[in-house]
């Protein structure tokens, strides 16, 4: 059970650092810049974007990881019985 947190931590890292380093690169460059984009980056709604996509993701996450373990409860109870 450790083994795979740690795993899991370990993904969850390497998905962030080349997350952000993907957004430096992009940040040096021109990006295209639509009037929708402007907006929100003019009035800081951009973050607020960011973090519901980030809390839902996080949910998503931790509902999987709690859906995990109750299926291998189960697995467990029922090799158990099942022998």
């Amino acid at each position: 059970m450790i083994n795979k947190a740690f795993s899991f931590c370990c993904t969850c890292l390497l998905l962030l650092v080349s997350l952000f380093a993907n957004a430096q690169e992009n940040q040096n460059q021109n990006t295209e810049t639509g009037p929708v984009n402007e907006f929100f980056r003019s009035n800081g709604k951009i973050y607020v974007i960011v973090g519901v996509l980030l809390i839902i993701f996080i949910g998503i996450v931790i509902f999987l990881i709690a859906l995990d373990r109750k299926i291998t409860r189960l697995e467990q109870r029922e090799n158990i019985h099942g022998k």
